[in-house]
Formats: structure tokens, sequence, C-alpha cells
């Protein structure tokens, strides 16, 4: 898909396209649709049910500090349908374009969502995460939509050797929708790299959903999610992890914002160390 998208003028609310045709907000240089659940929904389904290639990635905070030092990364997106996850897109939104996005389209709701709005019959297949975790989730997402054939592609430590017996199998089932949970920024790497539509229909990079779907990550309570603060209850589940990634990166993200407000999206802005 080529992008079809105009810059927006710096600190002004022009809108881009994304290569999903849908209108977007720069979020530092990233276009991220800016859509409701349901023109979200039936936009995906829409190009699913043409059997038109599709990727989807989305983008929070931690995406966008990534993206900000992987130039590589931040290419590889412009070649995705990115929807938006959580309060920190939100407020570079707000700071850039006046306004929210419509909708948190965050994909741990988003994915099963888009399949329980599929009533046609489609082939899923699941690749990433550790293999008793896949193996749970092809349960999970089976009995979500019973009328959906879901079926385990590979976990994710398969080696690059194996990589071809991979996709192999992927061209030999052709996924409908095939949700690749391998973490940022090597599932959208490989969904640029190595996938084409002879391997799926609809690519989705979907970091910890399997995880999450499954309990081997407990998801925070109702409240929090609605409250859009589900980083905080992570953040307590594993601080010796993340403190680096939601203390200092939500930190950077916002001096990020800052800083290509009065100075350009494209000037530079980086911790001492290179890691968000």
């Amino acid at each position: 898909m080529t992008p079809d998208r105009r810059k927006p003028v710096a600190g002004g609310r022009s809108r881009v396209q994304t290569p999903g045709l849908a209108p977007a907000y720069d979020v530092l240089g990233i276009p991220v649709a800016a859509l409701g659940w349901k023109e979200a929904l039936d936009l995906v389904a829409g190009r699913i049910e043409r059997g038109e290639f599709l990727r989807v990635a989305w983008l929070n905070a931690h995406c966008a500090n990534i993206a900000w030092q992987v130039p590589r990364y931040r290419a590889a997106l412009n070649n995705f349908l990115v929807l938006p996850d959580g309060l920190g897109v939100d407020l570079a939104a707000s700071l850039w374009h006046g306004r929210k996005f419509p909708a948190n389209l965050n994909g741990t709701d988003f994915t099963p969502a888009l399949i329980r709005h599929i009533k046609t019959p489609l082939r899923i297949g699941l690749l990433g995460a550790r293999p008793e975790v896949t193996e749970k989730a092809v349960a999970f997402f089976a009995g979500l939509a019973p009328q959906h054939e879901v079926r385990m592609i590979s976990d994710g430590y398969f080696t690059p050797e194996q990589e071809n017996d991979v996709l192999e199998k992927l061209v030999d089932f052709h996924p409908d929708i095939l949700l690749v949970a391998m973490g940022v920024p090597r599932q959208e790497f490989f969904i640029v790299d190595k996938l084409t539509k002879a391997h799926c229909t609809a690519a989705l990079a979907v970091g910890a959903l399997f995880d999450l779907q499954t309990g081997a990550i407990p998801r925070a309570p109702l409240w929090m999610r609605r409250l859009r603060v589900e980083w905080l209850y992570r953040l307590w589940q594993e601080p010796g992890r993340l403190w680096r990634r939601y203390i200092i990166g939500n930190f950077l993200f916002v001096a990020r914002l800052v800083w290509a407000r009065l100075f350009g999206k494209n000037a530079t802005f980086s911790n001492n160390d290179g890691e968000a």
C-alpha cells in the first residue's frame, strides 16, 4: 500500500492520512488514525472481508519513545494503519491538534472486538509469545467467536533457521487475520520485512495480547481501565522491569512533545543512554 497523507503544518490542526486511508493525527511524526470504535472496526473488517492486505499496529507513549530513537521502527510504522493506545497519544493530539482522539483503540480490547465484530467465518492465526500461552490464546479466541477457525502458527521463539518453516505454514493456512505477538519493535519488523498478501490478509502487531487475554499477565481492574491508568497497575506488578518504561519513559515522552512543539517535529531530543 502507498501511504496517502499530507504533512501537517507545524502546530496546526491539519490531518494526515494513514496507509488505511483513515483520517489521522500526527504524534511525533507518526500518523495515528483518528477514528471512533465503529469506524475503526468497520474499516479493518471491510479490508479483511474484501481480501485487501493490511498491516495494523498500535502507538502508545512507550512505542512513540522507541520510534523517536529507532528510525527503522519509525519508518516501518508508515506501512501500518496505526491505532491510538492510551493517554499519552491523547496528550499529543491535544497539544498538536487541539483535540483528543475520538476513541482509545487499544489492542487488548480492539482485537477481540474485531474478531467478534466479523460474523463471516475467518481463519485466524496466532504467532508469538511462549508456547503454553499461545496454546491458551487459541482456546480463548476460539471460544470468543466459534464461527472462526483459530490455529497456532508458532510461538515467538523460533530461530532464524526455522523462519522459513513458519512462513510456509502461513502460506498454507493463509489466515484472514494473523496476530503477531513478539513485542515492539520486533513484531513490526517481522510483519514489514517478511509478510506479504501471500501469507495473510491482515497482520496485527498485538504485543502482550496473548498474555493479557489468557491471564498470564493479569489485567488491571475495570475501574483503572476506564480511567486509562492501566499502566499504573502494570508498574505495580513489575516495578523492577517497568519503572524505566513508565517513570522515565513517560517523562521523556512529554518532554519530546514539548520539544517538538517548540522546535519542530524533526528536532532531536533523547536521553543519554538511548533507552526509553
